[in-house]
C-alpha cells in the first residue's frame, strides 16, 4: 500500500513538473511572443525593452526564468503580477478557492444527489414512460450554454421577478463569506449551483442509465436473479455498484476540471470571484503569472482527483480489489 502511494505521489509529481515547464514555454518560449514588448507597450524603444526585461528578469535565459518564478510561486510565494507590481499571485489564489471550492462542491452534491436516482430509475423503467419522461428532461438540461442559462436566472431572479415572493430572497450578485454570514453564503451559492448541476445531472444520468442497462446484460445479473434476487435487489446491489466505476471516473475528471477554473463562464455571470473569474481577468490582460499559477492550480486538481479516484477503485468494484 505504502509502495503504491509513494508511485501515485511521484507521479503526480512528475505530471505537475511536465505541465508547468510546458505552459512556462508557452508563454515565454513560443517564438514571436515576447512578454517584455507586451508589458512595455507598443512603440517602445529598445532602452525601454531592456529596463523591462532586467525589471521583471527576462533578460535572463529561460531555464533561470523558470526555476526563479517556481521560485517564487510555491518556496518563497512572493510572486508578483506584471500588470500590477503589488499584486501578489498566491494570496490571490488562496483568497479565491474558496469561492470556486464551495460553489463546485455544492454543484457536485446537487448533480451526484439527483443523477444516481434518475439514471437509477431510468434504466429499471427502460422504454416506459417514465424513462422517456425522465431522459427528455436531461437533454433539455443539457442543451442551453452555461453562460445563457446563467443570464437567463438573472435576469429572472435579480430583475423582472426579484420582487415577488418566490424570489426576494436571492441576495444581489456577488459572494459573502461562510465566516461572515454562512446563511448569506447559501443564499448567493444556490442558483449559481443549480446553474452548473443542470448540466452534469443530464450527463451522469443518461451515463449511469447506459451502464446499469449494459450491467444487466451480464452473467453475474443473470446468476443474481436464478438465485430469487428481485429486480430492485439486482438494481441496488450489483447492477449500481458495477455502473459506478465509470460515473466515478468522470466525476474525478469533471470534479477536478470545475475546481481548476472550469466554472469560469458561471463565475462572471454571477459575480462570484473564485479561480475563474480570476483566470478571466487575467487574460483580458494576459497577465502571465497570474495564468500561470491558475493553470498550474487547475492541472494540481485534475491529476489528485484523477489519482484519489483510481484508490478508491477497490473500494467501489471488489473486481479490482482482487487484482490489485
Amino acid at each position: 500500500m505504502l509502495n503504491t502511494l509513494v508511485r501515485r505521489f511521484a507521479q503526480m509529481a512528475f505530471v505537475m513538473f511536465g505541465i508547468s515547464v510546458l505552459v512556462f514555454l508557452i508563454f515565454f518560449a513560443t517564438p514571436g511572443v515576447d512578454p517584455a514588448a507586451r508589458l512595455a507597450g507598443r512603440n517602445a524603444s529598445p532602452e525601454v525593452l531592456a529596463a523591462v526585461r532586467a525589471s521583471f528578469g527576462l533578460d535572463q535565459p529561460l531555464p533561470i526564468q523558470y526555476l526563479m518564478m517556481m521560485k517564487k510561486m510555491f518556496i518563497t510565494q512572493d510572486l508578483t503580477s506584471f500588470v500590477n507590481r503589488g499584486q501578489m499571485i498566491v494570496p490571490e489564489l488562496v483568497q479565491a478557492a474558496p469561492v470556486t471550492i464551495s460553489l463546485v462542491v455544492g454543484s457536485a452534491l446537487l448533480w451526484v444527489g439527483l443523477s444516481i436516482p434518475i439514471g437509477m430509475l431510468a434504466a429499471a423503467f427502460k422504454d416506459r414512460f417514465l424513462d422517456r419522461v425522465l431522459m427528455g428532461l436531461v437533454i433539455v438540461g443539457i442543451s442551453p450554454p452555461v453562460f445563457w442559462l446563467g443570464e437567463i436566472t438573472n435576469l429572472i431572479t435579480q430583475s423582472r421577478y426579484h420582487d415577488t415572493w418566490l424570489f426576494s430572497w436571492v441576495p444581489p450578485l456577488g459572494y459573502i463569506p461562510f465566516s461572515e454570514d454562512p446563511w448569506g453564503w447559501f443564499k448567493c451559492l444556490v442558483l449559481p449551483c443549480a446553474n452548473v448541476a443542470v448540466l452534469y445531472i443530464g450527463i451522469y444520468a443518461r451515463l449511469l442509465r447506459s451502464n446499469i442497462i449494459e450491467a444487466n446484460q451480464q452473467d453475474f445479473i443473470r446468476t443474481a436473479r436464478a438465485k430469487g434476487l428481485s429486480e430492485w435487489q439486482i438494481l441496488f446491489r450489483h447492477s449500481l455498484r458495477t455502473s459506478l466505476i465509470t460515473f466515478a471516473t468522470l466525476f474525478g475528471l469533471d470534479f477536478g476540471f470545475l475546481v481548476g477554473g472550469g466554472v469560469l463562464l458561471t463565475e462572471v455571470v454571477f459575480g462570484l470571484p473564485g479561480i475563474g473569474k480570476l483566470t478571466y481577468e487575467s487574460l483580458r490582460v494576459l497577465d502571465l503569472p497570474t495564468i500561470m499559477g491558475t493553470v498550474l492550480w487547475g492541472a494540481f486538481f485534475v491529476v489528485a482527483s484523477n489519482a484519489i479516484i483510481d484508490s478508491l477503485y477497490a473500494f467501489i468494484d471488489p473486481r479490482a480489489r482482487h487484482a490489485s
